[in-house]
């Protein structure tokens, strides 16, 4: 099938991770896929909520909207709105932390607390996504100045990323941008690691359902394209004199 960009079914948009765009945070970064352009921020505070006070453990969270690091001092809290996050909000940023999570082992980063920041500066579908892959490249470079001011010893166990896939047209169709998403028989999105395990898959028909067989198309269709952003990422962090490997606990790495 014809695609509004011109792309073959089974390719991602064109990707540029930028590291260390945001200034103020200890890691950052402006990842674009295409017309989504997402700014993904780390912020490390040397504090745990009060639930976890006390047992040596760490924390990592996530918000996605707009951007609260605009102070070079220290990350603001989210204000102006007049009111809560929307459900949809809520949910992208528990699947945000909820991915970025099972990369790393919180039990080795002391009590420490680490937000990620995803703010969408232009939509173009694939913003969930986006913002997990940008995201694990942002906690990747404030762990790294946290291993070289030898606060912490590794502490990553996978590699994350995430893509999306639509059924539409009786095709599996990678990375799907807006004008896709909106008719796309099944939207997927697909949470996995650089040796291709499932961190979590999220797929809805929102038309006719579809056969198993064309699930477990379109998976592998996104395990794929996961695995061409993994090596984005270990380029990007690369640019930025991090080695990815170097993050990893023994025999984690691959």
């Amino acid at each position: 099938m014809s695609r509004p960009d011109g792309r073959s079914p089974a390719e991602p948009r064109p990707v540029e991770i930028v590291p260390h765009f945001h200034r103020n945070a200890e890691g950052s970064v402006l990842y674009r896929a295409g017309g989504t352009v997402v700014l993904c921020t780390a912020s490390i505070d040397a504090v745990v909520p009060a639930w976890m006070a006390g047992k040596g453990k760490g924390w990592l969270t996530a918000e996605y909207q707009m951007h609260p690091r605009a102070s070079r001092a220290r990350r603001e809290a989210r204000e102006g709105r007049g009111k809560s996050p929307s459900g949809r909000t809520q949910e992208i940023q528990r699947l945000i932390g909820r991915a970025l999570r099972s990369a790393i082992d919180l039990d080795a980063i002391g009590e420490r607390t680490i937000v990620i920041d995803c703010d969408v500066l232009e939509a173009d579908g694939g913003t969930r996504t986006a913002s997990i892959t940008g995201g694990f490249v942002a906690m990747s470079l404030a762990l790294a100045k946290l291993r070289t001011a030898n606060q912490i010893a590794p502490v990553l166990r996978d590699q994350v990323a995430a893509i999306s896939v639509g059924h539409l047209g009786g095709d599996a169709i990678l990375d799907l941008v807006y004008e896709e998403d909106s008719k796309a028989r099944v939207d997927l999105n697909v949470v996995a690691t650089a040796r291709g395990s499932i961190v979590e898959v999220q797929a809805t028909a929102e038309g006719e359902a579809i056969e198993r067989r064309d699930l477990d198309s379109m998976i592998d269709v996104g395990l794929a394209g996961v695995a061409k952003l993994v090596s984005m990422q270990r380029s990007a962090l690369a640019s930025a004199g991090v080695e990815l490997a170097s993050l990893f606990q023994a025999g984690r790495f691959s």
